[in-house]
């Protein structure tokens, strides 16, 4: 998870470093480039890249995770429309 607070864009620039936790253990990344529209402070992202020698991992792609009740509009509209009854979270 992207830690909250940790979020360091620069300014004029597409350099964005920021903190990914699971809990125990935090590692910096820095990645040059554009963001996903989903990335964002506690949501799940997939970075790949390397570890240099100071600890900071380089990503060289970001990738956002949707959440795992996540579910584009249009299927959740199209099993409305067949009479199937969604999760309450998923019916907004």
């Amino acid at each position: 998870l992207v830690k909250p607070g940790t979020v360091e864009r620069q300014e004029g620039g597409l350099a964005t470093q920021f903190v990914v936790t699971d809990g125990p253990k935090d590692v910096r990344v820095e990645y040059v480039g554009i963001l996903p529209d989903l990335f964002r402070e506690g949501q799940g992202v997939i970075a790949r890249g390397s570890l240099d020698n100071a600890g900071l991992f380089e990503a060289s792609e970001v990738l956002a995770k949707h959440d795992e009740n996540y579910m584009p509009p249009e299927v959740a509209d199209a099993l409305k429309e067949s009479g199937h009854t969604l999760p309450s979270n998923e019916d907004s």
